[in-house]
């Protein structure tokens, strides 16, 4: 896969109604990948729910989205969320759900999982995805979590330089910063960057210039870069590929 290829992240852990497009059910997430798949998304991330709406990691769940994604979008690799959130904070059963998805058939499981560094329990985690045959991508927030990842000597699939919260001032110089610290300790792998709410398009233009891979898509925002609003996450790749121009 690229280094310069757009990923859309189609729901993130948004409620239900922040945008008319967000898509929650296994249909909805399928064809929200497969436009965002004709738009030019070179890989999709989501976060599947259950029946009440809520993030979820449980075999079934996650294998349904997965499943229907797949349907609709033959070869295009599908990631998803493990963020701890969904667990309600506890690493054990997020373990034991992520384990779960052994019960599901190969091809229902997903390409790769989300893994943040300043949550606790990477490690084992990422051997329990690995044995499953999922791909990590490993979500390191700052430079700090550029430390812990060398120093667990983990190679990932890719490295999401993920810049959340703070001022859209300061977003540039704060990827820099773990992109160097990064490069500094030879941590193995293609790095994604890109950022959530403010700063998303700054971080999309950013990585444009460094010939990075980056994300775009409903979890990270909700409009587009001049704040208009956009039909959905197809809409929001193919404003980003046009700013790579």
């Amino acid at each position: 896969m690229a280094t310069t290829m757009i990923k859309a992240c189609l729901n993130g852990n948004r409620k239900a109604g922040a945008h008319p497009a967000l898509p929650l059910t296994p249909l909805e997430l399928a064809e929200e990948a497969r436009e965002a798949r004709e738009a030019g998304a070179a890989a999709v991330h989501m976060h599947p729910r259950d029946e009440a709406g809520s993030e979820t990691l449980s075999a079934v769940h996650i294998g349904a989205a997965v499943r229907a994604v797949r349907r609709a979008c033959p070869g295009l690799p599908v990631g998803v969320s493990t963020g701890l959130w969904i667990t309600d904070w506890d690493a054990q059963a997020r373990s034991e759900a992520v384990r779960g998805w052994s019960a599901l058939a190969p091809q229902d499981r997903p390409d790769f999982a989300s893994v943040n560094l300043s949550e606790s329990g990477f490690s084992d985690l990422w051997h329990d995805l690995r044995r499953l045959g999922v791909g990590v991508e490993a979500g390191v927030w700052s430079t700090a979590d550029a430390d812990a990842l060398a120093a667990t000597g983990l190679e990932c699939v890719r490295v999401l330089v993920e810049i959340i919260g703070g001022s859209a001032d300061t977003a540039v110089s704060r990827a820099h910063a773990v992109l160097a610290r990064l490069d500094e300790l030879a941590v193995p792998g293609p790095r994604l960057l890109h950022g959530e709410g403010e700063p998303a398009w700054i971080l999309v233009d950013e990585a444009g210039q460094l010939a990075l891979a980056t994300r775009i898509g409903l979890e990270d925002v909700l409009h587009g870069p001049e704040g208009d609003p956009v039909d959905g996450n197809a809409d929001l790749v193919r404003l980003a590929l046009a700013r790579r121009v």
